[in-house]
């Protein structure tokens, strides 16, 4: 920690992430996203980069729950009829799904009662978790996240899931301006175009705090271990 001009400022990952005062969002972790059943698999989207991130932040989840971090689940909604979709999210959709929609209509995904719309298994909420539905990329716009996180006294938010260069860096953004501290898991975020996902990650790593689930996940082990002990 330092001292600037009067404010004290964390500096190290212990300090970052201590889960008395850490919330872990998980991002669109959902059927539609990253399973090869949901929409964007059944559309031949490259989902491999999610392979490799999901056992990660599974871990990472994991010991977020055994060190007590509160945890959140972020799930993206779009209402039937596109109710929650202005024309200029349309067009978002055109844009961001330009090349697997192939000039078909804008893509329809995790729509409630649908399957693609839930969390798929491993990332199922427990009783009493906290889950944000968002109808936008940021989990915080429209949302009642930031109320959630300020009336459980968080300062830093770790931030894993889908997409990269989306969802995740989105929230982070947003995380960042409402005056948390922001540090991403490296290795526990994907998306579903390499490039974009490695462009953003040069963003981020210039803005925020990034560590490894491993990294994250050790500090989170030894703070649960220090509670063991003390009862």
């Amino acid at each position: 920690m330092i001292t600037i001009d009067g404010k004290q400022v964390f500096t190290d990952l212990a300090e970052l992430v201590d889960p008395a005062h850490t919330a872990l969002l998980l991002v669109d972790m959902q059927h539609d996203f990253i399973e090869p059943d949901g929409l964007f698999g059944r559309m031949g989207i490259d989902l491999s980069m999610y392979e490799q991130s999901r056992p990660r932040l599974a871990a990472l989840l994991a010991d977020a729950r055994e060190s007590g971090a509160l945890v959140i689940h972020i799930q993206n909604t779009a209402l039937p009829n596109r109710m929650s979709d202005s024309p200029a999210q349309i067009r978002f959709n055109l844009k961001m799904h330009e090349g697997p929609r192939q000039d078909g209509p804008p893509l329809r995904y995790t729509v409630p009662g649908s399957a693609g719309h839930e969390f798929v298994e491993e990332f199922s909420p427990l009783p009493g978790e906290l889950v944000v539905r968002k109808y936008r990329s940021s989990a915080f716009w429209g949302t009642n996240l930031e109320m959630l996180l300020r009336s459980n006294g968080i300062q830093t938010v770790v931030v894993g899931g889908c997409t990269t260069e989306g969802c995740v860096e989105s929230t982070a953004r947003d995380a960042m301006f409402n005056d948390h501290y922001v540090v991403v898991a490296s290795d526990g975020v994907g998306s579903d175009d390499r490039a974009q996902h490695d462009a953003s990650m040069l963003l981020m790593r210039h803005r925020f705090d990034l560590a490894t689930a491993n990294e994250i996940g050790t500090v989170w082990q030894a703070a649960a271990s220090r509670q063991t002990k003390g009862h």
